[in-house]
């Protein structure tokens, strides 16, 4: 079976209709008829994809609304739109449009992040695993990445990453909470952490899961930026708003830090049909709610599940979880391939977790139903 891949490293800088019309698909909470319990199973609308974080409910039917009406001004520059975007998020993280900058997904962000704020001569420094981006785009740049192993619960040692910040580093990065573990750095670590690195290295603080995280303690890095110029948040649409396939994210930071993340970006990047769905999306504050209520609910129901088989997990805040399956994960995702399920790759670091995307309650039953018959608990247990 020969599945596409969603990467969040490709842009296009157009929409067409028939592009709109392939992003707006239906609900998929009720799709499926059947537990796959052979190989052969299939639903009748394709694998089941919980592979690459996604939201399986997709975006709000405001923002379907938008992406609609979007080929009326197909023909003009989106800047007009670009620049209300700016001004609401603004107003919603309580600083001005000067310290907002949009990208084609929050990867971009970071791609021009680090070519703004790197060099051969300099290293980044990043926790492992997490998301891989940063440090690809740093090699591309020669720039050397330093990585440092999480603690031992699964979870940023700022520490370590802190002692490990020298005059050469140009970028620490925090991905908070953290892909793939889907752990957390609290509002406490990270405002101590923000003191012991030196204002000269960027802090680039990666929160494109920020609304998923319920943990009391958890808080975001913007409240920072204003006694902290060196710290940069980037955030996306990709996820809690359901629109991976349409490319939108943006930065949070110092003015002039802000400007020279811009100099590193596409000229005329953006895109009106996205742009209209952002705002609507925005706009449509219950539907985050609503969909944020269904995947914390099925994500505590695949982690009872779990608790009751005595199977090790990680506990998660974001909408995927990381199931330690006892034994190399690629030929565990090779069998549920084979019974048409994408779950997430292999991390070498953690080469027997296995990433899970929360999708709808039926497709995480059928998952789970399948883990069941794939590593038996015993099995699981055993290793």
């Amino acid at each position: 079976m020969t599945t596409a891949k969603i990467s969040r490293r490709h842009f296009s800088s157009s929409l067409t209709k028939s592009l709109a019309a392939a992003l707006l698909l239906p609900d998929r909470s009720n799709r499926l008829t059947a537990t796959p319990n052979s190989p052969g199973f299939a639903s009748p609308a394709g694998p089941i994809r919980i592979d690459f974080n996604e939201n399986p409910y997709g975006p709000s039917p405001k923002a379907r609304a938008a992406i609609e009406s979007s080929p009326k001004a197909a023909n003009r520059y989106p800047d007009r739109a670009a620049d209300e975007l700016k001004a609401v998020l603004a107003k919603k993280h309580n600083v001005t449009p000067e310290n907002i900058v949009l990208g084609c997904g929050s990867s971009e962000i970071l791609k021009a992040t680090d070519a703004a704020f790197l060099t051969p001569e300099q290293n980044l420094v990043a926790p492992e695993p997490t998301f891989e981006a940063v440090l690809q785009y740093a090699r591309i740049g020669q720039t050397a990445g330093i990585t440092i192993p999480l603690d031992a619960e699964h979870r940023h040692n700022l520490p370590r990453m802190a002692a490990a910040c020298t005059s050469k580093t140009g970028i620490v990065y925090v991905c908070n909470p953290n892909n793939p573990t889907g752990t957390i750095v609290t509002r406490e670590e990270m405002a101590e952490f923000v003191q012991k690195v030196s204002p000269a290295t960027l802090i680039l603080v990666d929160e494109a899961y920020f609304e998923f995280a319920g943990d009391p303690r958890y808080g975001t890095a913007t409240e920072l930026i204003a006694a902290h110029p060196n710290v940069v948040v980037a955030r996306t649409f990709s996820k809690i708003y359901g629109m991976a396939g349409l490319r939108l994210g943006y930065g949070i930071g110092e003015k002039r830090t802000i400007g020279r993340i811009a100099s590193h970006l596409v000229q005329d990047g953006a895109n009106a049909a996205v742009l209209s769905a952002a705002l609507a999306s925005l706009d449509d504050m219950e539907n985050l709610a609503i969909t944020k209520q269904k995947i914390t609910a099925t994500r505590k129901w695949l982690c009872a599940e779990l608790a009751k088989d005595n199977r090790s997990f990680i506990p998660s805040d974001a909408n995927f979880l990381m199931i330690d399956v006892g034994t190399d994960t690629q030929p565990v995702i090779d069998q549920f391939r084979e019974r048409s399920i994408l779950v997430g790759r292999r991390f070498p670091s953690m080469p027997t977790y296995l990433r899970v995307t929360i999708g709808t309650q039926p497709e995480i039953e059928a998952f789970y139903s399948a883990l069941r018959q794939i590593v038996p608990a015993s099995a699981a247990k055993a290793a």
